[in-house]
């Protein structure tokens, strides 16, 4: 699938195949993570793959956006590292842009995914910092569940002239 493709026909997927994601899938959709642009010398992300059906099962409680008829093969916590950004703005917009590569990675290999935002909901950040014992300068920004769609949803356009304005609004 070429870029323009794969930007253009991605959905969010709520719903998954009872259907394991292969072993080294991850490492794929992290690496495509890892390319996002990011402000500063250093990276200023970190990620935590859950693949544990206790613990995927758990999520929904702390994350009610993240809940699925049937739960997720494979979910990706990405999380902004405070101690390795200039600035919680710039690990912010460095961490949607990781996750949004994550997202096409993950369509690219025939896998569906939605974004749920964890980030800045303070009772979705505590729940997540709590589960996975994150340190103090790290706070978690978004989860990703990934597995083989149940279903595809179809492509939309989402283009709109209104929306565009040209040297001046």
């Amino acid at each position: 699938m070429d870029p323009l493709e794969t930007i253009m026909t991605r959905r969010s997927v709520r719903e998954y195949a009872r259907r394991p994601v292969p072993a080294g899938t991850a490492e794929q959709l992290l690496a495509a993570a890892m390319q996002a642009p990011f402000a500063g010398s250093e990276m200023p992300w970190h990620f935590i793959v859950i693949d544990d059906p206790h613990i995927l099962e758990s999520i929904p409680a702390i994350s009610p956006y993240a809940e699925a008829r049937t739960p997720p093969p494979l979910a990706v916590l990405v999380c902004a590292d405070l101690d390795a950004a200039e600035s919680r703005d710039l690990s912010v917009q460095a961490c949607a842009a990781a996750t949004e590569n994550l997202l096409l990675a993950a369509h690219a290999l025939g896998l569906g995914a939605v974004w749920t935002a964890v980030y800045p909901d303070p009772d979705r950040m505590l729940g997540f910092a709590n589960l996975f014992s994150l340190p103090d300068t790290v706070f978690p920004f978004a989860l990703v569940t990934v597995g083989y769609p149940a279903a595809q949803p179809l492509p939309d356009s989402r283009y709109r002239e209104d929306r565009v304005h040209r040297n001046a609004w």
